[in-house]
């Protein structure tokens, strides 16, 4: 199966890993961007982004899978 079929297949885990990848990436940037603002540090901004994607993909990923076996 291609890549492109199986990121079509709405059970795929492939798709739910590159959907929880490509939320966390864009909303890692949101919460780093936030964190730059508030604390004024880019260091800071860096480790709150870094710890935020690394949990909130696993948790998301987990949550997605937990969805798709809903029938």
């Amino acid at each position: 199966m291609s890549l492109i079929n199986t990121l079509k297949d709405q059970n795929a885990r492939t798709r739910s890993l590159a959907k929880a990848l490509t939320w966390r990436i864009t909303a890692t940037l949101t919460t780093a961007v936030i964190a730059y603002i508030v604390t004024g540090e880019l260091s800071t901004a860096a480790i709150i982004g870094g710890l935020e994607f690394v949990l909130k993909f696993i948790l998301y990923y987990g949550h997605e899978r937990a969805w798709n076996s809903v029938r």
